[in-house]
């Protein structure tokens, strides 16, 4: 085990378990998945009620390290208290720079295969934003009996079709680069869109204003760039398109989410329209909780919102899950 310096808890220790994937595992498009292994990490206590938490296809394992994803939510405003629960975290498949074609549901299987390795009968919770979120009410809908109760944060059961454009751009962007010789560069415009999408025109004013330089370029542009460049820099593009599509490959009948939810929507998300998160609520059957909020970040509010987002979370996960 290794010590992390987290704000709340000087030192949380984390194991990280490799969960073997049967060869015969099989997507539900028929591929065959390249990955041998899902990757985890598990913070906290072993022996106590288990978290999962998921976040956006850019998240990964380290969601409260040093340089955890959700740090600042998760540990430094304590939605998951470590002395009391575990928290659990994962690498979305695929592991490597693979394209596929792979669902939510898809991800769920396999995290019922991981929670068998860790002897995790049942999930105390199962936190989900963004595309976590629709990872949740896939698992939600799967084995409801894997889950005691479920938050869902700037996600919906269906993607809208704003988004599917938006989404359907950046992927051609990517498969362009590809195409000609320059994978970092494609992957690093529609990073470039997605922030745009990410956040709110609000934001973007209160930044950066009107106006371009010399050389025809504003500081919204350089910032756009900046994002762009880092992202490709670690970024695997054929993975990135898997991951992308799987977001449009998500579908979930409310109705067969027979577990406790708690929903949270960003009424200036324009990915997830407030609208759809409403729709999700209006038919689930096991309604605990519904919280809009608005947010000058947008989608991104789950990110950027830590002191909004974390008490609701830690209302969901200490509530009774039935009655």
């Amino acid at each position: 085990m290794t010590a992390l310096a987290l704000t709340r808890l000087p030192s949380a220790p984390f194991e990280d378990v490799a969960a073997p994937i049967p060869k015969d595992f099989v997507l539900e498009s028929g591929d065959l998945l390249p990955d041998t292994h899902v990757r985890l990490r598990c913070f906290g206590p072993r022996e106590a009620p288990q978290i999962l938490a998921l976040g956006g296809i850019s998240a990964g394992l380290n969601v409260c390290g040093e340089d955890g994803w959700w740090r600042e939510t998760i540990s430094d405003h304590g939605a998951v208290d470590l002395n009391r629960f575990g928290l659990i975290g994962l690498d979305f498949a695929p592991a490597g720079n693979h394209r596929v074609r792979l669902t939510p549901q898809d991800q769920a299987r396999l995290i019922v295969i991981a929670l068998g390795r860790l002897r995790v009968p049942k999930l105390h919770g199962f936190v989900g934003a963004s595309y976590g979120g629709l990872v949740g009410l896939a698992l939600a809908a799967l084995a409801p009996e894997r889950i005691e109760r479920l938050c869902v944060i700037s996600a919906a059961h269906r993607p809208a079709a704003q988004a599917l454009a938006w989404r359907g751009v950046q992927r051609r962007i990517v498969a362009f680069g590809l195409e000609h010789g320059d994978a970092a560069g494609g992957l690093a415009l529609a990073r470039q869109l997605a922030m745009i999408t990410y956040r709110t025109a609000d934001e973007f004013e209160a930044r950066f204003g009107a106006g371009i330089d010399a050389e025809g370029r504003g500081g919204v542009d350089r910032y756009l760039e900046a994002r762009g460049e880092t992202y490709a820099e670690a970024g695997a593009p054929r993975r990135w398109l898997t991951l992308s599509e799987s977001i449009d490959r998500a579908f979930v009948d409310p109705v067969d989410v027979r577990v406790a939810v708690t929903l949270v929507g960003c009424l200036d998300d324009q990915l997830v329209p407030i609208s759809l998160v409403r729709e999700l609520a209006e038919r689930l059957p096991h309604l605990r909780g519904f919280h809009t909020l608005p947010s000058i970040y947008g989608h991104d509010a789950f990110l950027k919102e830590p002191a909004r987002i974390a008490p609701i979370i830690r209302k969901c996960l200490e509530a009774p899950a039935h009655g």
